[in-house]
């Protein structure tokens, strides 16, 4: 069975000798599953009726945990934003009642934004429309294969993050 890298990797390593095909062909289906994987994220957003930015904040506020709330500062670290940015991706999603902010008794100087049951549905409705998405594609492969593939990419991964070479890590993986 071939696929477009084979065909991509038997034309470049007729035109470079000095390159290694194997490496060019995991490194060719990594990136055409990486664009797979980011337009059905974008697809299924879009069905959804949520922008990725607010799946991010959405997703953010759920990875803190019950209550699932977080001051902005707090947010906008680790979404890599400013302060005004991330107030800004926050009245639209406090508009739509995925949100809310509300201010500590003590301090009323001090914002709290919390998910509400709302922002947990749309959050549980994307979250579920991937899944069935990214299980579709990994039907391809057996159980031992798919635990096969995950423990070798995590080996890539475990190697990569502890380069000293390696590009300013992401705040999270999963976005």
């Amino acid at each position: 069975m071939r696929d477009s890298v084979d065909r991509h990797v038997e034309v470049w390593a007729k035109e470079l000798d000095w390159m290694d095909p194997v490496k060019e062909a995991i490194f060719a289906r990594l990136a055409i599953l990486a664009r797979y994987a980011s337009q059905a994220r974008r697809d299924t957003l879009d069905s959804d009726g949520l922008r990725n930015w607010q799946y991010k904040v959405l997703l953010t506020l759920r990875r803190l945990g019950p209550p699932y709330t977080g001051s902005p500062s707090l947010l906008a670290d680790h979404l890599g934003l400013t302060r005004g940015a991330l107030s800004a991706r926050l009245a639209p999603l406090e508009d739509a009642g995925l949100i809310v902010r509300t201010h500590e008794d003590d301090d009323r100087r001090r914002v709290r934004v919390r998910l509400t049951e709302a922002g947990h549905a749309a959050f549980e409705q994307q979250v579920a429309s991937e899944e069935a998405g990214e299980l579709a594609l990994l039907s391809a492969l057996t159980p031992a294969e798919r635990r096969t593939l995950a423990d070798l990419l995590r080996k890539l991964v475990v190697a990569a993050e502890s380069s000293p070479n390696e590009p300013r890590r992401p705040r999270s993986a999963v976005m």
